[in-house]
């Protein structure tokens, strides 16, 4: 799960708001958004093929696997935490690009584990479908924004809500030693498909146009979160 802060309003000084720009404007600032969302999946597929074959592959994965989970997931949200951050909040350019960096490489390696398996007990091609569904699920929730060109901020405190939520199951499942079974899987796929709506009506009416980097972030943060759970019930099916 992301760290994107709902209660971001785009109303600092510098350039304006993607919903005052002009329609040049506007079509550049997606452009550049939907460019670097590209570049950051590509560079996560690439950070998880690199790690793989790199001498720290295998004792993080153990370490991942073995330890205690909750210590895993509170690294992973503290550097995504960072990464949106520095995407959103600094100034400059290189620093940006070193959170979106962070956040990509955060996701990589949380994803890594479950490919393993995956692989392993199934085959690759559930990465595939899992990739396919989760690509027809991101254009399905891109078009109900842009298609109908409302606002849905709406959507902001039952997300923030929802994740809380859902990280208090994730938290009580490793305490108490419960699985999460496949009606937790299906919520979080609709929870991942709501902040894509979320992220990308933000993208028109909350982000500045020079803002294009945190945005790009802030969807693939939703993307990742959508394909994880995806994947597990395309898993939790197979069982």
């Amino acid at each position: 799960m992301h760290s994107q802060e709902f209660g971001y309003d785009g109303t600092s000084g510098g350039p304006g708001l993607v919903s005052q720009a002009l329609p040049e404007e506007r079509l550049s600032f997606l452009r550049r958004t939907y460019m670097h969302l590209a570049g950051a999946i590509f560079g996560c597929v690439a950070f998880i093929a690199l790690f793989l074959k790199s001498p720290f592959a295998e004792p993080a994965i153990q370490f991942m696997i073995s330890s205690n989970w909750l210590i895993v997931l509170g690294l992973f949200i503290g550097a995504s935490w960072l990464g949106d951050w520095m995407a959103l909040n600094v100034k400059s350019k290189g620093l940006q690009y070193l959170g979106l960096a962070i956040g990509v490489s955060a996701y990589g390696i949380l994803l890594t584990p479950m490919i393993l398996i995956a692989q392993y007990q199934i085959g690759g091609a559930i990465l595939l479908q899992a990739a396919f569904l989760t690509a027809v699920v991101f254009a399905g929730m891109t078009a109900v924004v842009f298609v109908t060109g409302k606002d849905f901020s709406i959507l902001r405190v039952g997300l923030a809500v929802g994740s809380l939520v859902a990280l208090g199951a994730i938290v009580a499942g490793t305490i108490f030693d419960f699985n999460l079974g496949l009606g937790f899987s299906i919520a979080m796929v609709g929870l991942s498909a709501a902040m894509i709506v979320y992220q990308t009506s933000n993208m028109v009416h909350v982000y500045r146009t020079d803002q294009h980097v945190a945005a790009a972030l802030a969807l693939f943060s939703s993307i990742g979160m959508l394909f994880w759970y995806i994947l597990r019930i395309l898993m939790l099916s197979r069982d």
